[in-house]
């Protein structure tokens, strides 16, 4: 069965950016494809733009020339919705405001036949809402595809509140024919990936108001040590930062003004003060013509120490122990279980983030989580004031002697990645308790849709069960706001655990 087969001719409402990328997309995928716009002359210059992106394709070797002259021929700009008509599949890229999504929604009806599916591609605004001025809303969707649409691979399939699961079961195979990797999602505030990403930038932010690190730190902490491909500071200037927040205030608000989905004071400044990225030249960074973008805080050189001790299990941490022994640092073993720690000669600890501070013990670095240690070329540490100078030169030379970079920051609880990744599978797991999505589908949305460079639940199977339960624990006790307190589904997947390990 072919895409062309499922739907027949495809009609795209607004020609904008989006717009055209999803009428690329169905075109190249063998579908006739209407153009309208309701700005005169936008129709046709949408169809004259895709046409040049066309002939790129040919130059570039993905389509043939014969390809693309069928392709222009099958690309037609409507001078009016009722152009419309005979479509099996109408989908709206216009503006996000409620109000006109559901008028266009309402004259749609009225002139397609009673099988065509309608959909919205909306990020932010409720799919449920948008189809509730329909007298059919089982037959309006949601097909979230990201931007640029005919290269990112992923599409939220949201079904909203009265979807007919057939409609849905329709956009999904119609989504996966135009060789996109479709996501089955309940129609929820910010969708898999606006939902769950948020930590990605509200911890990286509140690591900078805590004034623990400087934007160029953080986000090469997140790229080297968390493996994520852009860091939140880096991203949210390219994606601009009016939009980025603009975003994390719409979920904000959809969710009743939940806590854990609080919009950061300082994009908000930043926002309000015209530096919205890149495309104003001024944002976290300055984007200019000759602008420097600043470098992370990298520790001087220290002296290795001579051993470390192991105490406990490491846990998410154990490839250390090879790697510290291949660096040819002498590696000790204390059978008694005292925690899960590292020891080294001065007597001062080392010990991976668990959502305490430094400040709380006589002697400790704390050091960040990373996707893999083998090859994360940069590690943070953190530290108090009670923090002895040879603990923390220590710590610093152990790291660099296994080829790493070092970035000491402020003593924060959970650091960076650590805090950040606990609170990605938390919001998963909750995610999956409400009905959003399956894990299957948020590991995929988060991978695709974001980057990332392990699902959420990818992550909580290489971590442990109770490992980002205990992370959110910890930090809750710190800072109880609500923020950080882990979710009843988190509680259950890591008291279960638990239970099966023989713990009362």
């Amino acid at each position: 069965m072919t895409a062309l087969d499922l739907v027949g001719p495809v009609a795209v409402v607004g020609t904008g950016t989006m717009g055209q990328g999803i009428a690329q997309v169905a075109l190249v995928a063998g579908h006739p494809v209407r153009l309208y716009d309701t700005a005169p002359g936008r129709a046709r210059a949408a169809a004259e733009a895709i046409g040049a992106r066309l002939d790129r394709l040919v130059d570039k070797g993905r389509l043939t020339g014969a390809e693309r002259d069928a392709a222009r021929a099958r690309l037609r700009p409507a001078e009016s919705l009722a152009d419309l008509a005979g479509s099996g599949l109408v989908l709206e890229a216009v503006l996000e405001r409620l109000d006109v999504k559901q008028q266009l929604l309402r004259d749609l009806e009225d002139i397609v036949a009673d099988d065509c599916l309608l959909a919205t591609n909306t990020s932010s605004l409720s799919v449920t809402a948008i189809g509730g001025a329909l007298r059919n809303p089982g037959r309006f969707v949601g097909l979230h595809f990201f931007n640029p649409a005919p290269l990112l691979p992923l599409v939220e399939v949201v079904s909203g509140f009265a979807t007919d699961v057939s409609s849905a079961t329709r956009a999904y195979e119609l989504a996966r024919a135009w060789g996109k990797t479709p996501v089955a999602c309940a129609d929820t505030p910010g969708f898999i990936v606006n939902r769950i990403a948020r930590p990605f930038y509200a911890e990286a932010f509140a690591v900078y108001e805590a004034q623990a690190a400087d934007p160029a730190t953080i986000d090469a902490v997140l790229r080297e040590s968390g493996g994520f491909r852009m860091g939140a500071f880096e991203l949210t200037d390219l994606i601009g930062q009016d939009v980025n927040e603009s975003v994390t205030r719409s979920v904000w608000e959809a969710f009743f003004q939940d806590v854990r989905f609080t919009p950061s004071l300082a994009q908000r400044r930043l926002v309000e003060s015209g530096r919205h990225g890149r495309k104003t030249g001024h944002g976290w960074y300055e984007h200019g013509d000759g602008a420097e973008r600043p470098e992370p805080h990298t520790a001087e050189g220290a002296q290795p120490p001579a051993y470390v001790v192991v105490e406990g299990d490491l846990g998410p941490a154990s490839e250390l122990v090879a790697l510290i022994r291949e660096a040819g640092i002498q590696v000790r073993e204390d059978e008694e279980d005292h925690g899960t720690r590292l020891v080294l000669p001065s007597g001062g600890q080392l010990a991976l983030a668990d959502g305490q501070t430094a400040v709380e013990f006589r002697d400790v670095v704390y050091f960040d989580l990373a996707v893999d240690y083998r090859r994360a070329t940069r590690i943070a540490l953190s530290h108090s004031q009670d923090t002895q100078t040879q603990t923390l030169a220590e710590a610093t030379g152990l790291f660099q002697a296994l080829g790493k970079d070092v970035s000491v920051i402020g003593d924060v609880p959970g650091l960076i990645v650590a805090r950040t990744v606990a609170r990605i599978v938390d919001l998963a797991h909750d995610a999956v308790a409400k009905g959003v999505a399956t894990e299957e589908d948020i590991d995929t949305a988060m991978r695709q849709g974001v980057n990332y460079p392990l699902g959420p639940f990818e992550w909580s199977r290489r971590l442990g069960r109770s490992w980002a339960y205990d992370v959110l624990d910890d930090l809750h006790m710190r800072d109880p706001s609500g923020r950080y307190a882990p979710s009843l589904a988190l509680y259950r997947h890591a008291y279960a655990s638990e239970k099966r390990e023989g713990t009362p």
